[in-house]
């Protein structure tokens, strides 16, 4: 029974947290908007969504040597997610990259999608819940 309910909320689950993961680059992407040589960050969600519904996801990276049995074991990918690093229309004088109109632009919409798949999961809940309570 639990294993049905996690099939039907894994794809929206699944979404949640690459959006969550997204607004945390988007957001140190504008706190580092004057920070010289900085370089912007993201990645291709869809893309990411589809690897990640298809069992593609993190943990499939390459492991990391250890000398001692005292290092802790990790992967080359820091993330759930390849980050990519954005072109900028136009070249800074101090190197950045960051162009706050469209972080701005990609932050907002990236909000307003995390709240609509909030809204949804929500729903499909309360919808599950009175179909168990009859």
């Amino acid at each position: 029974m639990v294993s049905k309910l996690d099939n039907a909320l894994e794809f929206q689950q699944v979404a949640l947290g690459l959006r969550a993961h997204r607004q945390q680059i988007l957001a140190g992407n504008i706190a580092n908007a004057d920070t010289p040589h900085y370089k912007a960050r993201d990645f291709d969600f869809s893309t990411a969504l589809r690897n990640a519904v298809a069992g593609r996801g993190s943990g499939a990276g390459l492991q990391l040597v250890a000398t001692s049995d005292r290092h802790l074991q990790g992967t080359s990918n820091s993330g759930p997610v390849r980050l990519q690093y954005r072109t900028p229309p136009q070249d800074s004088a101090d190197g950045n990259t960051v162009d706050m109109d469209l972080e701005r632009a990609n932050f907002s919409e990236n909000a307003i999608h995390y709240d609509a798949g909030l809204t949804f999961i929500t729903g499909k809940i309360k919808t599950l819940m009175s179909a168990i309570q009859g």
